[in-house]
């Protein structure tokens, strides 16, 4: 909520004769305009004129004051990073926490591991998504919601690389896609929009428009086919969004590569296809700051380190994407 000032200035008005004016006018005339808005002004002179109704000009002024108000501070966003103790997560996390003029950060993570492995204080909570009552004292009070948890694989034991082949994989019970990021999104964007959020950024993959793409074969649990569900619960759900499907997670350093956008998956025919994890979160940290970024889903990739150049307006950036989903 912003902090307001109030300053009263006097204006002569000499279309509101003293012999007509009526105490109803009077009380009408107090109106909150911007600062410096003489738009805002001229429409509060017609409406006076209009309410005291009309008269002969007698040429004589008469006193009108107008209330002006003007945000004097604004409080940091209150956001909510949910897989705060992936690797995703804790770059995100890290980067609200470190502009903590503008933000004040909360992590959720699963386990009381994972809240000491990101120096968890008291603002990092533990719960489980799967389970609405647990999430429930994170999402109190939050402002936006950065999503950031997903379904992971495990790789099944015996696994020998030498002897060529592929590995295989699996999920722990209860811990599949359907469950983690379907239902466990669901959750969130549920608990979300009963807390009354500004806005959700949600962090997903490329890929999705295909059935046959090979991320949907590890262990059968078709990933992206829920991801993609939670997708467009998050779209058709009324609340402002900005949904990430981003390439091939890189764990490299941020900020030193030209950042590119796309839809349906056009980047996954180029060469370019892959991105830095620390970009991701700089660009989830800069969606919760710019209007461009709202009600709008974009794929995410970047040029390779040392090719283009290196992208700094955001706000640039989401003006390019269109797409709504």
């Amino acid at each position: 909520m912003a902090m307001m000032t109030t300053t009263t200035t006097t204006f002569f008005h000499p279309l509101l004769p003293a012999n007509t004016y009526k105490s109803g006018a009077a009380a009408s005339s107090f109106v909150s305009v911007p600062r410096s808005s003489s738009l805002q002004f001229r429409s509060l002179v017609s409406d006076s004129t209009s309410i005291c109704g009309p008269s002969k000009f007698t040429g004589k002024n008469r006193r009108v004051s107008v209330t002006v108000s003007a945000a004097a501070t604004t409080e940091p966003l209150t956001v909510l990073v949910t897989g705060a103790g992936g690797r995703t997560g804790q770059i995100v996390y890290k980067k609200l926490k470190e502009r903590s003029e503008q933000f004040v950060a909360r992590g959720l993570v699963r386990t009381k591991e994972s809240k000491e492995k990101i120096n968890g204080e008291d603002e990092v909570f533990i719960g489980d998504i799967r389970d609405t009552a647990s999430i429930a004292p994170a999402v109190e009070g939050i402002d936006a919601l950065v999503i950031l948890t997903s379904a992971v694989p495990q790789m099944k034991p015996g696994f020998d690389p030498s002897k060529g082949g592929r590995p295989e994989f699996f999920f722990d019970d209860g811990a599949y896609p359907e469950q983690v990021d379907w239902i466990g999104q669901k959750n969130q964007i549920d608990a979300a929009k009963a807390a009354g959020v500004k806005q959700i950024v949600l962090v997903g993959s490329m890929g999705g428009t295909n059935i046959n793409h090979p991320l949907n074969s590890i262990g059968n649990a078709n990933i992206l086919v829920w991801k993609r569900k939670a997708e467009q619960y998050l779209a058709d759900s009324g609340i402002p969004y900005t949904i990430i499907r981003a390439g091939g997670l890189q764990d490299k350093d941020g900020g030193i590569r030209e950042l590119l956008v796309g839809k349906d998956d056009e980047l996954l025919e180029t060469e370019t296809r892959t991105i830095a994890r620390a970009d991701v979160a700089e660009v989830c940290v800069q969606a919760l700051q710019l209007e461009e970024a709202k009600f709008k889903a974009l794929d995410l990739a970047s040029k390779p380190e040392g090719t283009g150049t290196p992208t700094k307006d955001f706000k640039a950036l989401f003006t390019q994407v269109t797409t709504k989903f």
